[in-house]
């Protein structure tokens, strides 16, 4: 629900009886958009704020125990390319850096635009562009602006143009101060609720149409936990998000926020040098993901030792890449067929399994 209404009762419990119906039990809700008014501060943020806490009393009178939420401005997560050849045979997503700026600058081109590029940059992009057809350019520009299943408006050209102009002069340390504003409004509303609160950090985890980011490094999740300091105010750690960058150290982000990590994504990414990445097998990709799932498994453990109810820590393997019959099936949200999700899940359990097992014969 878009809109930044609240979410009712009886359309949450109606939900829960679906789910239940089909022999599983809700936990997780993925995600609750937060709305534009809250992130830059606007005229009706106290209502949009309201609005939040009523779906969260809601969600807690459900039994609902986990919220995932985003704090990422106009744009959700962002790909360029939805269908990028692997040597499978199969399909990723992808996120060329060239072809961002490419159409950044001789497309979309906002104001100032050249300031956030170097020269080098600049010039790659301009031969990129140089090579695109007209073809090409739709097709980039309805996968940046219109097409991405988890962008929460559909622009056309000149609505983005504008959707970026209410970003206009809210800085970093602004939007920073917006989101704090925002937990200390909603935290204490779901510790009350029985919610844990788990921020999804930004896809990619840095800045992108000149808009800052804040959901991107170990420092930016310091000082989330920081304001206001409790177990409510949480993490959801997706390995694809914070793996794209090669200043996060994830095992030891993993060790040193285990206790407030309340919902986990597992995906790989392959990274290169100029910001570009594709989503690679789950055991592939640039994170070494075994290292990964030990270290949340030790945690889950150490919950079991200590009592805490939410020991288990609900995780998905998320995204996936296009494989077998499901190429060319329609009416597949891209990253999120079918049978790559399930290699991944295969993938990810043989990990489980098999650290479990060392595990097991090293303590006889």
């Amino acid at each position: 629900i878009y809109d930044g209404s609240a979410w009712d009762d009886a359309d949450i419990a109606a939900q829960k009886d679906a789910v239940a119906a089909a022999g599983l039990t809700w936990q997780v809700v993925e995600s609750i958009p937060v709305h534009n008014d809250i992130k830059i501060a606007g005229p009706a943020r106290a209502r949009y704020i309201g609005w939040y806490k009523d779906t969260i009393r809601a969600l807690g009178r459900q039994g609902i125990t986990t919220l995932c939420y985003n704090f990422m401005p106009v744009v959700d997560w962002t790909r360029t390319d939805l269908t990028y050849r692997m040597p499978s045979g199969g399909y990723a997503l992808r996120f060329d850096a060239v072809d961002f700026a490419a159409y950044d600058l001789f497309v979309l081109r906002r104001p100032r635009v050249t300031q956030d590029y170097t020269n080098a940059q600049i010039a790659a992009a301009e031969t990129r562009f140089r090579q695109w057809t007209e073809a090409d350019v739709t097709r980039i520009e309805r996968i940046l602006i219109a097409g991405l299943p988890a962008t929460e408006r559909k622009f056309d050209r000149t609505g983005f143009q504008n959707a970026l102009l209410e970003y206009e002069g809210v800085s970093a340390d602004d939007l920073c101060a917006n989101l704090t504003y925002f937990l200390n409004e909603i935290v204490p509303v779901a510790q009350e609720s029985g919610i844990q609160l788990c921020i999804h950090p930004d896809d990619p985890p840095f800045s992108l149409y000149g808009l800052p980011r804040v959901v991107s490094t170990a420092a930016d999740i310091r000082a989330i936990f920081a304001s206001p300091d409790c177990q409510a105010n949480g993490l959801t750690f997706c390995t694809g998000s914070f793996g794209v960058r090669a200043d996060n150290d994830l095992v030891a982000m993993v060790r040193e926020f285990a206790p407030r990590i309340h919902f986990v994504h597992l995906r790989n990414v392959t990274s290169e040098p100029d910001g570009s990445f594709h989503e690679a097998d789950h055991l592939g990709g640039s994170t070494d993901m075994p290292a990964v799932v030990i270290a949340l498994m030790q945690e889950q453990e150490r919950r079991k030792a200590e009592g805490r109810a939410d020991w288990h820590l609900p995780m998905r393997p998320d995204h996936g890449q296009l494989l077998a019959d499901d190429i060319g099936k329609a009416r597949i949200n891209p990253g999120y067929s079918l049978i790559g999700r399930l290699k991944g899940m295969a993938e990810l359990r043989g990990v489980m399994h098999g650290a479990a097992a060392m595990h097991k014969m090293l303590s006889t």
